[in-house]
């Protein structure tokens, strides 16, 4: 590895920061009311958010942007095994805890977690460090099948929660990687192929998820059951119109939008801030995407472009699938928004990745 530049890409820090600080201030107004139904106090989940999630996340930024990046491929290995074990608490009767019909929280002290944020980062790690140390990556039985034998356990772990966004998510990050790792085209689209075959077959043996299916496609015929929190979305975008009613002013977070401080909140950004702030988002998002990926093509090496390509994947992929629900584009899912949704798990994550993506840039040759 190359010696490391003076600093950071600065600009993407900069762009990431704005993210972060209006994704507190969007917190802070759409969270406040139902902090205070629920707990009596009105920045509940902020403090929450800052506490757990912000201020550990920021500690990781700093190690994890300062340390060799190469470190991690060196111990990839158990930081996905790691990984694995905190995934598979959910199923300890006890410690994991169902919530909307899913085990995909874990509560250990008396502090709850999601384990599935952890292992997206460690599957990135992993398969990245797998794919930049294969000998040949065309040959399906010595090369590939291993792969695919090492991250099944991670994707089999979601499949059993169950956890459909969350499995959405890893197979757009395993296919993102495997197509800039330059396996053979045909091995993809028979993997895409087996993917839509196993899609159908969560369909078929969850009927509840056939009904959400039938709710994105005709939201109006269940308004005050399955449909309920997509009409109260289109409720909430639709009030904001091009100019928004103004930070604080929502209506739909008083208790009519459900998970308004969580996979809901991107309606109420759209509800205060209208069109032209929620539009200049998501062409952040976008701008981000795209900064990210050219500080992963420039990296010296092949597991920090497959590593930092991996991370970028994820961020974009898990940001339009939350905005692409809230506004009728794709069936609910329950992702969180990154960076604005309420989470510490996924801050703490999150804040750890782009600590990463900032260490890559050190080494990246950006123009």
């Amino acid at each position: 590895m190359e010696k490391a530049k003076q600093s950071a890409d600065r600009l993407f820090l900069l762009l990431f920061g704005i993210l972060v600080i209006f994704g507190l201030i969007m917190l802070a107004s759409a969270s406040a009311p139902i902090g205070y139904a629920k707990f009596g106090d009105t920045y509940f989940f902020i403090k929450k958010q800052i506490l757990f999630g912000f201020l550990p996340g920021v500690f990781l930024f700093l190690v994890l942007g300062n340390i060799r990046y190469g470190l991690l491929q060196r111990f990839g290995g158990l930081i996905y095994l790691f990984s694995l074990i905190i995934l598979s608490l959910v199923f300890i009767p006890g410690v994991g805890l169902i919530i909307n019909g899913s085990r995909s929280w874990a509560q250990v002290f008396g502090l709850s977690f999601q384990p599935s944020e952890f292992i997206k980062l460690a599957l990135i790690i992993f398969l990245a460090k797998l794919l930049a140390e294969s000998k040949d990556l065309k040959d399906w039985k010595n090369g590939l099948l291993p792969i695919f034998s090492m991250i099944m356990p991670a994707v089999l772990l979601i499949v059993a929660q169950p956890d459909v966004g969350t499995l959405s998510i890893l197979i757009v990050i395993i296919f993102g990687m495997l197509f800039l790792a330059d396996i053979p085209r045909v091995y993809l689209a028979g993997m895409g192929l087996l993917a839509v075959v196993a899609f159908i077959g969560l369909l078929v043996i969850a009927p509840y998820r056939v009904q959400r299916l039938t709710t994105f496609l005709h939201p109006e015929l269940d308004p005050q059951g399955q449909g309920y929190q997509i009409n109260q979305a289109y409720l909430a975008v639709g009030s904001g119109g091009i100019w928004g009613l103004g930070l604080g002013h929502s209506r739909q977070k008083f208790q009519y939008l459900p998970e308004v401080q969580a996979d809901s909140i991107f309606a109420v950004v759209a509800e205060e801030m209208g069109l032209l702030i929620t539009s200049s988002l998501v062409f952040l998002i976008a701008f981000l995407g795209l900064r990210g990926l050219k500080i992963a093509k420039g990296a010296p090496d092949q597991f920090g472009r497959l590593l930092g390509a991996g991370i970028m994947i994820w961020f974009v992929w898990q940001s339009f699938l939350n905005i692409g629900t809230i506004i009728g584009l794709l069936p609910l899912t329950g992702v969180p928004l990154p960076f604005i949704s309420h989470g510490g798990s996924a801050m703490l994550i999150g804040l750890a990745s782009i600590g990463i993506m900032a260490n890559i840039s050190k080494h990246s040759k950006v123009n």
